[in-house]
This record gives C-alpha cells, sequence and structure tokens, in this order.
C-alpha cells in the first residue's frame, strides 16, 4: 500500500490516506512512459518550418547565357541551388509530426507516472482547498505553508473557476481537472497535489481499468 500525506490549507499534515498500488499498475512501466512522453513532445511540434525550392522561387527558367564561349562556369537558371538567391537544395517541407498511443497504453503511462510521484514521495493531498473569489495570494500562502518552492500540479475534482485563477499566475504552476490529466503533465511538474475528491477519482478510474482488464 502507497501512503500519501494529507495537509490542510495551514500546512500542517492533518492524517494520511492509503492508495493500493495494483489500481495504479502495479508497477512502473518505465518504456511505456517514455514512448508516452515522446509522443507528447512530437504532437507539441508545431512542423511548420519551409525554405524554397528551385520550383518555388521566383525567376525565369532560361538558360542564363550560352554553354560555351563565354570564359564563365556552366550555368543554368537562376533559380538554381548553386546561385545567390536560387532555391534550396533538399530543403525542409511542412509537416505533421504526430504520434498516436491506444487510450489502455496513455492510461497505463498516466498510472505510472502517478505511481513514480507517489513512491518518491512528491505528492500529497490538500483538504479545504475552496476560494469563495479568486485570490492568488491566499493560494501562495497555502503553497508556502506547503513547503512547495518548485513547480507543481495541482489536479482538481472537477473545473473550479476560483482556483483555477488562484494559482494560474503562481510561477511553475499547473493545474488540470482529473479528467484532463495526462503523464507529461505529471511528469513534467516536480510536485503533485491532489485535492480529496481527484484522487478519489483516480482510485475509482483505476479500480474499473483493473476490472474491465
Amino acid at each position: 500500500m502507497l501512503t500519501i500525506p494529507v495537509y490542510d490549507t495551514n500546512g500542517r499534515q492533518v492524517r494520511s490516506v492509503e492508495v493500493d498500488e495494483a489500481v495504479l499498475g502495479g508497477r512502473v512501466r518505465r518504456q511505456l512512459l517514455r514512448d508516452a512522453l515522446i509522443m507528447y513532445e512530437a504532437n507539441r511540434r508545431v512542423g511548420t518550418r519551409a525554405a524554397k525550392t528551385r520550383g518555388a522561387v521566383a525567376g525565369a527558367n532560361r538558360k542564363m547565357y550560352r554553354q560555351k564561349g563565354t570564359g564563365y562556369a556552366r550555368a543554368g537558371s537562376r533559380r538554381s541551388p548553386v546561385r545567390r538567391g536560387g532555391g534550396v537544395a533538399k530543403t525542409i517541407a511542412p509537416r505533421d509530426y504526430r504520434q498516436r498511443m491506444p487510450i489502455r497504453a496513455r492510461r497505463l503511462a498516466l498510472a505510472s507516472a502517478l505511481l513514480a510521484k507517489i513512491q518518491d514521495g512528491e505528492a500529497c493531498v490538500i483538504d479545504g482547498l475552496h476560494f469563495a473569489e479568486p485570490k492568488t495570494k491566499e493560494m501562495k500562502a497555502v503553497l508556502d505553508a506547503m513547503n512547495v518552492a518548485s513547480s507543481f500540479l495541482l489536479v482538481l475534482g472537477g473545473p473550479d473557476r476560483n482556483a483555477y485563477l488562484s494559482a494560474r499566475n503562481i510561477p511553475g504552476s499547473r493545474i488540470r481537472p482529473v479528467t484532463e490529466l495526462n503523464a507529461y503533465d505529471v511528469v513534467r511538474q516536480q510536485r503533485l497535489i491532489f485535492t480529496p475528491e481527484a484522487l478519489e477519482a483516480i482510485v475509482e478510474r483505476g479500480r474499473a481499468d483493473r476490472e474491465s482488464a
């Protein structure tokens, strides 16, 4: 069983919760996690870089001067790659770098990322995180009380506008509802902070995946 500390908004550990490793895949699948991270990085690439070939450069296509008798080297059109202002040989073109993984593989990768964070002691639960209105100052005070000085991922049980607006301007922050959680976000941030509702949803989904396997 994995033990995750639970803190209140004053930074005091009030209790701890236990999570069965089996609902998170039982072990960290490092190769699968690596493949998922490569996929997410590839999907972030724009792939719009390009350079003009000789067919795309403006200019006449006729031979610049006769083949012999001028004293100059032989030359084709002004659009030749060997001339200044000409096209580019073996150029780059826009392309799509996107990769795909099966849904089950992505879920296993997410489970491995969560399991690794919990095993390394970088995950915790914060209880009572409710804001009547967006207050970045109050959110920063909560994080300081919990000694969260580096980047963090706040996982919410559902859409929470006030919590999102309170945390989004803090350097190194990333906020996700549990339905949008992915392995890339978990690995990228140093600390992992759940709300009780988010952790419960993750455990329930892990049990459902385990039963359906």
